[in-house]
């Protein structure tokens, strides 16, 4: 069969097959081993096996010693914050790990040979295209494809927008709402015109400015799924017209009066594929956003770089730093919006980074050129 695995996970070398009769302790065993285990008994029973393997990891995670975090860099020892984060990094890995070694086999058509299967052929064809053959993927993923096709029906709603926006699998949903409220209420610059949206997503941002009166906005992005999310949600918001999207790399060609870009807020390697939207290895779409800017601002542009400092609590980026990368671009703060988190990881003491969480501020950055 097929394997297939959205974080581009390879085959596993270990499988064996398990139904029913397997014992949780005994599959728990397997997993940590690097053992899959390919499920032949009940569907159910497969998702009763994936909680039975979750409490496990939730008994034995306070016991574990934690994982030695990276080197420190050239600049200085990790502080205590950015070393919480990297081994709550590594904790969340070795959990996704042993959870992602569950199989489930799929038809070609989508369909799963298990009894009491759900139809998931609709969700998965959305998640992965036409099927051209059987294959076989993690149970936990099949659970996240069915949880994004429910979230896409559903779709969240935007205040700024009146109206929803639906997220397809593999794009980052707009869940944190206060971003969002921050490029509806930044004042425009003169003629913004035109106005670019680097890194469009959902097009979530594209639709606000288009909403409050641009003329005309571009929207890039580099994944195919995040394009063709954009392109169904402005359709919907009857935008198509209104807002072009662009598969490039950061900046479409041309200047305009507003540019806005809502990067990675935290410099670490993501390790699946929407992670990309959270995650930015050694900051490079915001360093590469800062570095193009001027030459893509019209004569009293404007730049709005929508950031938390989420990176700056756990010590894995300074102010400093990011006040370096705008001078050296040849950039000038010319106004700044602050907005508090509300989602609730923000107000939970059981969070690892949980002070890290409660100190965070996103911010809108209005830059222009010094």
């Amino acid at each position: 069969a097929l394997w297939r695995s959205e974080a581009a996970l390879p085959p596993y070398k270990r499988v064996v097959l398990a139904d029913d009769r397997t014992p949780a302790d005994e599959a728990y065993r397997l997993a940590s081993e690097g053992t899959a285990l390919l499920w032949q008994g009940d569907f159910q029973n497969a998702k009763h096996l994936l909680q039975a393997l979750t409490r496990r990891l939730d008994r034995t995670s306070a016991k574990r010693k934690p994982a030695r975090a990276p080197a420190p860099s050239a600049t200085g020892s990790l502080t205590p914050a950015a070393q919480a984060f990297h081994q709550h990094r590594q904790q969340q890995g070795r959990r996704a790990q042993i959870l992602g070694m569950v199989l489930i086999p799929f038809n070609a058509d989508h369909s799963i040979p298990l009894r009491r299967a759900p139809d998931a052929r609709q969700a998965c064809l959305e998640a992965y295209g036409p099927g051209t053959e059987p294959y076989v993927a993690s149970l936990r993923e099949l659970l996240g494809v069915i949880g994004a096709h429910e979230w896409r029906k559903k779709g969240v709603a935007i205040p700024a927008l009146k109206a929803n926006i639906h997220t397809h699998y593999g794009v980052f949903s707009p869940l944190r709402g206060e971003y969002i409220d921050l490029v509806a209420q930044a004042p425009f610059p003169a003629h913004a015109d035109l106005a670019f949206d680097i890194g469009t997503g959902t097009g979530v941002l594209a639709a606000v400015l288009a909403r409050r009166g641009v003329a005309r906005v571009v929207g890039t992005d580099q994944s195919d799924r995040a394009l063709a999310c954009a392109q169904d949600n402005l359709t919907r918001l009857q935008l198509q017209d209104q807002v072009a999207l662009q598969k490039v790399d950061l900046f479409p060609e041309g200047q305009a009066a507003l540019v806005v870009c809502n990067p990675p807020w935290v410099p670490a390697r993501p390790t699946s594929p929407v992670e990309y939207a959270v995650y930015d290895p050694d900051s490079a779409m915001l360093r590469g956003f800062l570095s193009g800017l001027t030459a893509h601002l019209r004569p009293g542009g404007e730049g709005w770089l929508i950031i938390s400092d989420l990176a700056e609590h756990l010590g894995l980026r300074s102010r400093e730093q990011l006040l370096q990368w705008i001078t050296d671009a040849g950039l000038k703060v010319v106004g700044r919006l602050d907005a508090r988190p509300k989602h609730p990881k923000s107000t939970d003491p059981s969070d690892p980074l949980h002070r890290a969480r409660a100190a965070e501020i996103t911010s809108l950055w209005r830059l222009s050129a010094a």
